[in-house]
């Protein structure tokens, strides 16, 4: 078996291109993948082959990265041919291959319908995923909802409870901070194991700003006496506006406050013209998910992400 990456040739891009989507884990169409070539977000070093001594393509994987990525981000497309008997072994060896060229373990997501565990086919198709993607040391699974709005949903109004304002780095690495605990979000739970609440809350804040929303965009929610009760963080994606971050500060919980901080990052992005806006929270994350589905979102579709072990 020879795992390589795919070169600049254009007849090395087109065998990428003609490669047969079969299995029932939904592959990207081609008109899909020349976007992502176009943009940059594709790039022939991140796009890898199995192929057997004869040169038949028997496996494909696709990183995705931004414009202005030196390295991956996220693995985003894995397919092994119908035809091969251990499809999973096929698979570890081409992520291995390319997390060895790359220096790093990109993420994997794997989009999913949200009956995906009902069908035979598709659980066994995702099955062989996991155990490739394990074996490569993506050994971190967190399945989440993704959330779209449109603005056939529409808005709500402001319930007044709440006062939203600018705030400095200072005061939203502190809000950070204060969010981080009891958080029931899977990842934020798993980085305090390995770092203190400070270091996460310097992590997020990179993060956000190097996301294609604005560092103007950012809110601190604050009640009318003054009394910090959350944040929002409205941001964007290559694609399309999305919610970022919101949270309400443990003191301040179970009050219905998160419906308030939601709604004033949907009405800021509808009334910037986003036709999409989209959102994820895991799926042990009840309160989150019912804040979205009262707000008009929808979930559209499942994203089991694999990934490596916090300090690995």
């Amino acid at each position: 078996m020879i795992f390589r990456a795919a070169t600049a040739d254009p007849a090395d891009i087109d065998r990428a291109l003609a490669y047969p989507a079969d299995g029932p884990v939904a592959a990207m169409t081609t008109e899909k993948i020349r976007e992502e070539l176009d943009a940059n977000q594709f790039r022939a070093e991140w796009i890898w082959f199995a192929e057997d001594e004869e040169g038949e393509v028997l496996a494909r994987a696709l990183w995705w990265g931004r414009a202005d990525s030196e390295r991956p981000i996220a693995l985003d497309c894995l397919q092994v041919r119908s035809s091969v008997a251990d499809p999973a072994a096929v698979a570890a060896g081409l992520l291995a291959a390319g997390h060895a060229a790359f220096g790093n373990l990109p993420i994997y997501n794997i989009s999913l319908p949200r009956d995906w565990r009902t069908d035979p086919a598709l659980a066994a198709a995702v099955a062989w995923r996991q155990e490739a993607a394990d074996k490569a040391g993506l050994t971190r699974e967190i399945e989440r909802l993704r959330y779209e709005w449109t603005p056939e949903a529409g808005t709500t109004e402001p319930g007044g409870r709440l006062v939203f304002r600018e705030g400095t780095d200072e005061e939203f690495l502190d809000a950070f901070v204060r969010l981080s605990s009891g958080s029931l979000d899977l990842h934020t739970q798993t980085e305090l194991r390995s770092m203190d609440a400070e270091q996460l809350a310097r992590e997020d804040i990179e993060f956000y700003r190097d996301c294609p929303g604005e560092r103007s965009w950012w809110r601190l929610a604050h009640l009318p006496d003054g009394t910090l009760a959350g944040m929002a963080i409205p941001s964007a994606t290559p694609y399309h506006r999305n919610v970022g971050y919101l949270g309400v500060v443990p003191e301040q919980r179970g009050q219905g406050l998160i419906d308030e901080i939601l709604g004033e990052i949907t009405r800021f992005h509808a009334s910037e013209g986003a036709e999409r806006i989209t959102a994820t929270t895991d799926t042990v994350n009840v309160p989150m998910a019912a804040a979205f589905d009262r707000a008009g979102y929808q979930v559209s579709e499942i994203r089991l992400v694999l990934e490596e072990p916090s300090g690995a």
